[in-house]
């Protein structure tokens, strides 16, 4: 008889999210889960995750290698991190492919050119900021952490000003796992709907940003590279979504980190730790995305244990989990950013390797540089505003950041 012969169903909420990824660890470095209905293995040991996902027995590309996939289209609340046609979901050579045609808009060069772009962004936002009256509380996760990111991939894409808000909305909600099928279809049919919208703005007036370079690739590029049409608007979407709620919710919760725990502050202000210790300490204990749906077995995978995951059988990264795995780090569950080891996969492992990893260390460091120079004495106010986690099996963030960002006046 199985050690665990019933999946262990997640909370679509992940209201005790610590809980659920310690009592996945508890079942073994993988075990069967339910997630949102559908059946994967979680796999939660760092070792085993980061073999797996450097095999050209996994696959992500669910049309070729998932038999159920027509029913997730049909059924599945996250249909569309499963369906969309880009690099995400592409396998071998197609997703050799697809990461030549857009690694140029991360390349070291167009990264150190947006630094200057991304302070005045963070410096508008901060000046917004000041406004708050001494003694007043300010959502900094409404009012900072969530504008600075879409601002920034909104200005790589070519995306107007104006539309940026509507952006922000529609892309949250992929990432939330409580909307019903129906729901997220809408939610899909109506992002669907302002990327088609960009696109024929640029193909009209087309410009310097990356969104304006994608569609001339589509079109055929010098070296040969193309892009179909559903390629395209689907590259565009990943790099809005990825680009957005996953640097958000990496100042969210190095803020809270921070301002929870003024030793660690402390660390920062006399020299024993540096910005890009916080990073990737906040990378390592609380990464941006909790499980990242979905991998497939392109063959029979051997378990230790004697267990096999089937070919066809869902895969479910679980990078939280693995994070804080204790045959990784000593202490794992402790903020430190003094730790000496942080490594971590916030933002995966091999050939799907986030490409966008160099943007958001630049962003992650110049805004929480800026904001404990801004406001010194900042404070949590958790009893101003709902500092629950966002209700998600993948975004890893709080309802809202309340910070009481000056002390009132005497």
């Amino acid at each position: 008889m199985p050690e665990h012969p019933a999946p262990l169903v997640l909370d679509p909420a992940a209201l005790e999210a610590d809980a659920e990824h310690e009592l996945l660890r508890a079942r073994g470095p993988a075990t069967r889960i339910d997630i949102l209905g559908v059946e994967a293995w979680s796999v939660s040991d760092p070792a085993l995750l980061k073999e797996l996902l450097t095999s050209p027995d996994v696959s992500k590309d669910a049309r070729r290698h998932w038999p159920g996939f027509e029913e997730a289209l049909r059924t599945w609340p996250l249909a569309l991190w499963v369906a969309a046609t880009n690099m995400f979901t592409a396998y071998g050579g197609d997703h050799r492919r697809l990461r030549r045609i857009v690694a140029p808009a991360f390349s070291a060069r167009r990264i150190a050119a947006l630094k200057p772009a991304v302070d005045g962004i963070v410096e508008d936002l901060l000046d917004a900021l000041e406004s708050t009256p001494p003694g007043e509380v300010a959502d900094v996760r409404e009012r900072f952490a969530c504008p600075l990111p879409i601002t920034v991939i909104g200005r790589l894409l070519g995306v107007p000003a104006d539309r940026a808000g509507e952006f922000r909305v529609l892309v949250s909600d992929v990432f939330a796992t409580t909307l019903s099928p129906e729901e997220a279809a809408a939610n899909t049919a109506r992002l669907y709907g302002m990327l088609d919208a960009l696109i024929a703005a640029k193909r009209a007036a087309p410009g310097e940003d990356m969104a304006s370079v994608l569609i001339t690739l589509g079109e055929g590029g010098a070296d040969g590279e193309r892009l179909t049409e559903e390629e395209l608007r689907d590259t565009l979407l990943l790099m809005i979504n990825a680009g957005y709620e996953t640097t958000g919710n990496l100042l969210d919760q190095a803020i809270t980190a921070l301002l929870g725990d003024p030793d660690q502050l402390a660390h920062l202000r006399e020299g024993r730790a540096s910005w890009p210790d916080v990073v990737e300490e906040t990378l390592r204990h609380s990464p941006p995305v909790k499980h990242l749906p979905l991998r497939f077995a392109v063959t029979d995978i051997p378990l230790p244990g004697g267990r096999t995951i089937a070919a066809g059988e869902a895969i479910l990264a679980s990078y939280a989990a693995a994070n804080r795995h204790p045959g990784w780090h000593d202490d794992p569950h402790a903020f430190d950013v003094t730790h000496i080891t942080k490594e971590h996969l916030a933002f995966g492992h091999g050939i799907h390797f986030c490409l966008g990893a160099a943007l958001a260390r630049m962003e992650g460091e110049a805004a929480l540089s800026a904001f404990f120079t801004r406001f010194p004495d900042a404070e949590l106010a958790p009893t101003e505003g709902d500092m629950g986690p966002i209700p998600s099996l993948i975004s890893n963030g709080h309802r809202s950041l309340p910070v009481r960002l000056r002390p009132r006046t005497p």
